[in-house]
């Protein structure tokens, strides 16, 4: 079968269709795609922006883990997932994860497993801005 897993930091913006269209593939009736938005609170604060920060060599293998272990585990034939690093404003994508699967049980599974194994596995930092000028480091969980 031919499976492609991808991950990628980036430092520029997130293209969500161009990611789509790294999904495509005739013998896939499932594309799960998750968008994680950069909202405008957190914890009751009013944030204004925010950081990623990562240890890019480690998040760039870690990642690249995840979504080959999400390739293995579930009926997948594509995984592709990016996250953001730098500063971003509210509205803009901190991260895609996108599967393209023969069914929607296989591709949901996929897609829940790598946001939560990114999320809890990278080595990269929140660092929210909040209106009132304070900041904060968070680990994203």
């Amino acid at each position: 079968m031919d499976v492609r897993a991808h991950f990628r930091l980036n430092d520029h913006g997130i293209d969500a269709a161009a990611l789509r269209r790294e999904l495509e593939d005739a013998h896939c009736g499932a594309v799960i795609a998750f968008d994680g938005v950069v909202r405008d609170h957190h914890d009751g604060r009013r944030v204004s922006e925010l950081r990623y920060e990562a240890f890019a060599e480690l998040a760039v293998s870690e990642g690249r883990a995840v979504v080959d272990e999400a390739a293995i585990k579930f009926a997948v034939r594509r995984i592709v997932c990016e996250h953001r690093i730098g500063l971003l404003g509210i509205g803009e994508i901190a991260v895609y994860v996108g599967v393209a699967a023969a069914h929607r049980e296989a591709a949901f599974a996929a897609c829940r497993y790598v946001i939560d194994e990114i999320k809890s596995r990278l080595p990269i930092w929140k660092h929210d801005h909040y209106a009132d000028g304070a900041a904060e480091w968070i680990h994203p969980d």
